[in-house]
């Protein structure tokens, strides 16, 4: 055998080798090595997405505030002549507004709730297009004054790139959902150092159950952004606490049990601010016609006139956290801030302005547990552990109930501030804390969001999955050897009985309540012509057809 014969058969036998692993990629992903490797590299790329956005966001706050140390933001902020604090979230609002008019359809940026969207009801899939446009938006936001977090544009970014993926393997619905967790798990990593929460947040938040299959690849990937972000920046905190000191149990967990029913209450007012504003934001638009790409540049120009007196709103506001976690804020300053901020934030995101919700929902519920705690150590002395305690666990508590995920936001305070020994205080306050708020809103900020969007995904998938399968594809044809009857098709029809094709059966199934066997289908055109009929929607094909996606998403979730 000739030696060019050789090397042609080595080369058929490795593409077909590929085409087999990309095969079994695509239809039993979670089950093979291969999807193993491909988890890596996705972690590795949204970490390295996780670093560029912040550093990008660091490099931006140094240029327009003059900062050295972009964690000391607001004192240098302070220095600065008033008309500049003024402007600069003007001007960052308008270039905002300018890129989400250009590149989304509804001038709306991206965060967590679409990628949760994503992976219930895309098969892991998210917009590219927008979901770029928006990384930039929110970049911008929170270099020019915005008061958001980056954790939400960062995980929006990740799902970009495993959508990317996805695509180009053409994965199933499993698979595409495992690979955005794994994208997910990456960037809450490589943005807070905190690999554990980073991978029970994925599972939690995004995906919204712990399956087996997921998890091994899920880890690898927020492993991979850990490494990323220790590469950078070391094996350091984003809070550095002073010495907690012990809880008096017997005696101090009645406080704790309190501070998480009111930190529940904060964080539901927190929640609420924001959807109150973005309705009074969505009238005043209405009514004034206000083009939308101007819309954050008007939010821009309130946060400005806010941060003159009070530039402890101005971006994710990590140094007040941190005055707030070791005790150095008054009563007053603690009470006044935490209102700001809750100002700030519902201004930023009603004004479209991007970001996300978590980090603002850590510096409210820090300066919710020292309030707290000042009034608690203040009454009983003799009976009070350290003001920082009361500091970590209000942040916890305010942070799990706004995210509706209590074991990951556990995990993330602890590894944002290396204290694992104030476990019990935590832990209490942030199950009293989601159990409240979630009784109060739809679960959590992101699912109410959803909701606000009529996409009904915080009841489970008994609610959601109606609207994902289309009647089209259930209904039977006129020439089916089943079909209905044709003339009572009609009957009905001119009853007003009837349904369209491009509907889903989230419309159709409760119709069936009035006892009806059948629902013709029909065509509707715009010119008002009368409807063409295109076959009948059968109750027992739909029932039919809803539990075999129901049992499909429970075989996922319990694999």
């Amino acid at each position: 055998m000739s030696k060019r014969s050789l090397v042609s058969q080595q080369l058929d036998y490795a593409l077909t080798t590929c085409r087999d692993g990309l095969r079994l990629l695509r239809h039993r992903g979670p089950n093979q090595i291969q999807f193993w490797f491909i988890a890596l590299a996705i972690g590795i790329a949204a970490g390295f997405a996780a670093l560029f956005f912040r550093k990008g966001v660091n490099a931006l706050q140094t240029y327009f505030y003059g900062t050295e140390d972009v964690r000391l933001l607001h004192s240098f902020a302070e220095m600065l002549p008033w008309y500049m604090i003024l402007i600069i979230p003007i001007l960052g609002g308008l270039a905002v507004g300018i890129i989400l008019h250009v590149f989304t359809k509804d001038g709306r940026a991206r965060s967590v709730a679409d990628v949760i969207h994503g992976a219930a009801m895309n098969d892991g899939r998210v917009e590219t297009r927008a979901g770029l446009a928006s990384a930039l938006a929110s970049m911008i936001t929170l270099s020019t004054g915005g008061s958001t977090g980056r954790e939400g544009p960062v995980v929006h970014l990740a799902a970009v790139i495993s959508t990317w993926v996805n695509r180009r393997i053409l994965a199933d619905g499993v698979t595409g959902r495992d690979l955005l967790g794994c994208a997910v798990a990456a960037a809450v990593s490589a943005s807070f150092n905190a690999p554990i929460a980073g991978a029970l947040f994925a599972l939690e938040v995004v995906l919204r159950h712990f399956a087996v299959h997921a998890f091994a690849p899920i880890v690898i990937a927020s492993a991979a952004g850990t490494v990323i972000n220790r590469l950078e920046f070391g094996d350091v905190t984003e809070f550095t606490l002073a010495t907690t000191g012990a809880v008096q149990f017997y005696q101090e967990m009645p406080a704790y049990l309190l501070l998480g029913l009111m930190s529940g209450l904060i964080a539901v007012a927190l929640m609420k601010a924001i959807f109150w504003a973005d309705d009074f934001g969505n009238l005043v638009q209405e009514k004034t016609r206000l083009p939308r790409w101007l819309r954050p540049a008007i939010a821009g120009a309130m946060l400005g006139g806010i941060a003159i007196f009070y530039p402890h709103i101005i971006g994710v506001g990590y140094e007040t956290t941190s005055l707030a976690l070791t005790g150095q804020l008054t009563l007053w300053n603690a009470i006044v801030f935490a209102v700001l901020k809750t100002v700030a934030l519902a201004i930023t995101m009603a004004g479209r302005m991007g970001g996300g919700i978590f980090s603002p929902s850590l510096m409210v519920g820090a300066l919710t547990g020292l309030s707290f705690g000042l009034i608690a150590t203040g009454v009983f002395p003799d009976v009070s552990s350290s003001l920082t305690l009361y500091a970590l666990t209000g942040m916890g508590a305010v942070a799990a109930a706004v995210l509706g995920a209590p074991i990951s936001t556990t995990l993330i305070v602890f590894e944002l501030t290396g204290d694992w020994q104030t476990g019990l205080a935590v832990m209490v306050a942030v199950s009293m804390s989601t159990a409240l708020a979630s009784r109060l809103v739809d679960r959590s900020f992101f699912l109410t969001q959803l909701e606000r969007r009529d996409i009904h995904l915080a009841a489970g998938p008994q609610a959601y999955l109606p609207a994902m399968l289309r009647i089209s594809g259930v209904m039977r044809t006129k020439d089916d050897p089943h079909a209905a009857n044709e003339d009572r098709c009609w009957e009905m029809i001119g009853e007003g009985t009837y349904i369209d094709a491009n509907a889903t059966l989230e419309a159709a199934l409760p119709m069936f309540e009035t006892g009806v066997n059948f629902i013709p289908v029909v065509t509707l055109s715009a010119d008002a012509s009368p409807p063409e009929l295109l076959g009948a929607l059968f109750h027992v094909d739909a029932l039919k057809v809803y539990n075999r996606a129901l049992a499909a998403t429970a075989a996922e979730e319990h694999s």
